[in-house]
């Protein structure tokens, strides 16, 4: 009998690849009251590329990558959710990343607390998650794994270069979420 390396393992259990469904989490990020703040900052069709169902697409490739990486899972959870609330449109928008950073300085404290490190890490993945970057901690670069991996939405397939951790680099990983990203929700 083959063994199953975990990458592997953890990318067959998935919905759609299956992957692994997520069960309900603890989380103090994701919590209705957030979520409705995050979709009230949306200035957009939630409807469009860059929208709720987009986030929560982010959020679940977040949470496995994360989980796998031994990412910070509340760093994490906050990009997934504010990474593109700034968008001021579908297309080209280069200075949502740094719109999006200045906005998660702007609402720290009232509607979350990070220490020092952590809010710098997550500037830096909210700032550079569109500049195509791959060299980061391994926090910054589960957020960009997340988000990238969500590309099939708009008929782009993830590619291994571009991506950052090796458990998004995985072919099971990739493809699971790229299914996912083409599913209608």
């Amino acid at each position: 009998m083959l063994l199953q390396s975990p990458i592997e393992s953890i990318a067959k259990t998935d919905h759609i690849y299956p992957m692994r469904t997520i069960s309900p989490i603890a989380s103090d990020i994701v919590t209705q009251p957030f979520i409705e703040h995050c979709c009230n900052a949306y200035r957009m069709d939630h409807n469009g590329f860059h929208g709720f169902t987009h986030w929560m697409r982010v959020l679940h490739n977040g949470r496995l990558l994360a989980e796998t990486e031994n990412a910070n899972l509340k760093i994490v959870e906050l990009f997934c959710l504010l990474h593109d609330t700034q968008r001021q449109n579908e297309d080209r928008d280069p200075e949502h990343g740094p719109r999006a950073a200045d906005y998660a300085h702007s609402i720290r404290g009232r509607w979350y607390e990070l220490e020092n490190d952590e809010m710098e890490l997550l500037d830096e993945a909210l700032r550079y998650h569109s500049d195509g970057y791959v060299e980061a901690d391994i926090t910054v670069q589960v957020c960009w794994d997340a988000d990238r991996l969500d590309l099939g939405r708009v008929g782009i397939r993830p590619s291994y270069h571009k991506l950052c951790t090796a458990t998004a680099k995985s072919p099971f990983v990739m493809e699971a979420a790229y299914k996912r990203s083409q599913a209608v929700l």
